[in-house]
């Protein structure tokens, strides 16, 4: 994976990590994952977005299709494209622990 990919997917709003994180619950095709994102993150993703989004995933080996249904094609999370999502979540994950401990210590265990 190139740099300037390897850091977008440390954005949590960067659409690459977003697809992957709703393709973490189950295959699903281009609408269902809008729409997940959207439920989940609160954002949307114009379609050009999602596409591109899929596409890059999809050469990164990260996401694979599936067969097609009733004219729609499913995506899964790979292997690899799990694991990066462990990755990136835990490095997450371990950033704002350091800023919520930071902020507790500045406001005096406020929250």
């Amino acid at each position: 994976m190139n740099k300037k990919t390897s850091q977008a997917l440390r954005r949590p709003n960067d659409p690459l990590m977003l697809l992957l994180t709703s393709l973490a619950s189950g295959p699903k095709h281009g609408y269902a994952l809008s729409k997940d994102v959207e439920d989940f993150a609160g954002v949307t993703l114009s379609p050009g977005t999602l596409y591109g989004a899929i596409t890059r995933l999809e050469e990164l080996g990260l996401i694979a299709p599936l067969e097609e249904v009733d004219r729609r094609r499913p995506y899964r999370l790979t292997t690899n494209g799990a694991q990066v999502l462990r990755e990136v979540t835990s490095e997450m994950r371990r950033l704002a622990d350091v800023g919520a401990a930071r902020l507790r210590l500045a406001t005096g265990g406020a929250r």
